[in-house]
């Protein structure tokens, strides 16, 4: 088994907490970090683009002009998508872009995350975050005290509403909660710091996946 300090929020030791090598300690699949990646983002995609066809642009009623003897192209109409302000040929329309992966490979993906950022020292647990009321500045002060990198994901057990507010005007900070917290997110910050309890319940989570 792995073994994490758990910090308080002025950055000194005050326990010893032991991970399971089933969640925090496996070889990292790259396959499925990036197959899950790849769902979320596209997932987040709205899919709204729209153009218009040649059946939904304006006019185009007549045939602009007799089929031979003139000496020009023929045409058959002023929606032709090969004129200005014709339709769009094979234009984007809107559409559904979500899908889903299998349960075991989701599992694995969060998984390798974790062992990874237990590997490189890039998860950091705190003991709690004891915010009476929203402090940016606080906020500030604890992830200097925890050494937290440049970009940092902050997750709690529940959501907690002045750890949030906190937060919010950090750059580069996110905050989230056990039943909210995705791999995409986990991936693209430098340091994941978790309180205990929402570390004990990730570990709980996954072991009885």
């Amino acid at each position: 088994m792995a073994k994490i300090n758990v910090l308080s929020t002025d950055g000194s030791v005050k326990e010893s907490l032991e991970l399971k090598d089933e969640v925090f300690g496996i070889e990292p699949s790259e396959a499925s970090v990036h197959a899950v990646v790849v769902m979320q983002l596209a997932n987040k995609r709205q899919g709204t683009h729209s153009t218009l066809t040649r059946a939904e642009v304006s006019g185009g009623g007549k045939k602009p002009w007799r089929q031979k003897g003139t000496g020009r192209a023929r045409v058959g109409s002023s929606r032709n998508p090969v004129w200005r302000k014709g339709g769009v040929a094979f234009g984007p329309k809107p559409r559904d872009y979500s899908y889903s992966l299998p349960k075991k490979v989701k599992r694995l993906a969060m998984k390798s995350v974790l062992s990874d950022k237990v590997a490189n020292e890039e998860l950091i647990v705190v003991d709690s975050f004891n915010f009476k009321e929203p402090k940016t500045k606080e906020m500030k002060n604890v992830l200097a005290n925890l050494k937290a990198g440049r970009t940092a994901l902050i997750v709690t057990l529940d959501k907690e509403n002045n750890v949030i507010a906190s937060a919010s005007n950090l750059q580069g900070v996110t905050t989230t909660f056990t039943g909210s917290v995705n791999v995409y997110d986990m991936v693209r910050h430098a340091s994941l710091i978790a309180t205990k309890e929402a570390v004990l319940k990730l570990e709980e989570v996954l072991l009885d996946a």
